[in-house]
């Protein structure tokens, strides 16, 4: 059985618990009709107890993002699922839709930069791991509020690579995997940013589709685009790294990044050097992209009712 005290420590010790993430206007049953019923357990996620439900979590997600564009402050947000888990496991199982990294040894020579963006992610941003009781397989008994589906501990795993690595999860920097795609996909956002410059950072960029996706929901930001390597960001960041930031324009109020594992090394090298809020957007850049297809199909808390 794998060491999961970490997160049995964050539950036991009231800082966390288990809790329904309901948000107000999402359809996530559209999206289970695409799928199965199956894909509704992720909607039982790890809560702060600080933190009421899941319109409580999207407040404060556009609060913290609303007050760095007013303060021009770093905020890095990075989301982890299981190509992260996989990544940090040094494991090829990684490399799923997109080439995450050449070999073990190109995973364990990249650790300790992301061991370091970690860190910064910990202290000046917000981490948002898929942490749902079918991946987070716990030792402790009554931990859980029932019974997990499977056997899988890949997110209790990677809690606890951030512990062993000195990164403490606390209310103030984790809001939960599905938030941000919430918020990223609301009009709330559309209206945070309109009127200012955002960098959009992929390596398939549809600019026209974008500016329309803005516009769509009456938001009227300066967009500029970067492409940036399609494959083994998460491993070769260091080598990829100035001649990106050379492609930014000056007067950049917020980055939108898509870049598989390596979005993390992006979400915390251009927060630190630009000083703005830079957002990890994964499948919501594909909607902007109308590439909804690189995603195999909409994602939960990215369909709104009526939509």
């Amino acid at each position: 059985m794998q060491n999961t005290r970490y997160l049995e420590e964050l539950i036991l010790s009231r800082r966390f618990r288990f809790n329904h993430l309901a948000m107000t206007d999402i359809d996530n049953q559209a999206v289970a009709r695409i799928f199965s019923d199956a894909i509704l357990r992720e909607e039982y996620c790890l809560f702060a107890n600080t933190v009421a439900d899941g319109d409580g979590y999207f407040r404060l997600l556009h609060d913290r993002l609303t007050g760095a564009l007013g303060e021009k402050l770093p905020l890095p947000v990075a989301r982890f699922a299981d190509g992260e888990y996989a990544f940090y496991r040094a494991s090829l199982e990684c490399n799923g839709l997109y080439r995450q990294a050449e070999s073990a040894q190109a995973i364990h020579k990249a650790l300790p930069q992301h061991v370091a963006a970690l860190t910064c992610l910990a202290k000046r941003g917000l981490l948002a791991p898929l942490v749902f009781p079918g991946n987070a397989q716990a030792q402790a008994k009554d931990a859980f509020p029932f019974k997990k589906q499977k056997r899988d501990s890949t997110a209790a795993e990677f809690l606890n690579f951030l512990r062993d690595h000195g990164v403490a999860l606390t209310p103030d920097n984790y809001v939960p995997f599905y938030v941000v795609y919430a918020y990223l996909s609301s009009p709330a956002f559309a209206g945070a940013v309109s009127g200012k410059k955002i960098c959009i950072l992929n390596s398939d960029n549809n600019e026209a589709s974008c500016r329309d996706w803005f516009a769509r929901q009456g938001s009227a930001p300066e967009l500029c685009f970067v492409d940036i390597p399609r494959e083994y960001v998460a491993t070769r960041w260091e080598a990829y790294r100035q001649p990106v930031l050379d492609k930014i324009p000056a007067g950049v109020d917020l980055c939108i990044v898509g870049a598989g594992v390596g979005a993390l090394l992006l979400c915390s090298d251009l927060a630190s050097h630009l000083s703005v809020p830079v957002l990890d957007a994964g499948h919501v850049l594909n909607m902007m992209n109308d590439r909804v297809d690189k995603s195999n199909g909409a994602r939960l808390y990215t369909l709104r009712r009526g939509s």
